[in-house]
């Protein structure tokens, strides 16, 4: 039980300490940051995969994993979303609309 005290511990610092920083960032920063977060959200899969196999059926931690594994897939997909987007905004045919005007 203590384990699961010190893990909701670093999860609320962690949080506040995020929301903090992304709270200052300037808008033209925010899609590197995405990028960054992406890779970070691909480890927390990695360890929220991790916990989930490790659990040993007990269900805080279990469920602890699944929340993880779920926040973390949500970044992911949202990040390549993003990313594609800003990408698009920069193709070839875009250019070349623009060429022509």
């Amino acid at each position: 039980m203590e384990f699961l005290s010190e893990a909701l511990w670093v999860l609320l610092l962690g949080s506040l300490l995020g929301l903090e920083l992304i709270g200052k960032v300037p808008p033209t920063l925010h899609t590197p940051l995405m990028s960054g977060a992406n890779a970070i959200s691909g480890i927390t899969m990695l360890a929220a995969l991790t916990l989930i196999i490790k659990s040993n059926d007990k269900l805080p931690l279990l469920l602890m994993g699944s929340i993880a594994l779920g926040f973390a897939l949500f970044n992911v997909i949202g990040g390549f979303f993003v990313t594609d987007r800003m990408l698009s905004m920069f193709s070839r045919k875009s250019v070349q609309r623009k060429v022509n005007r």
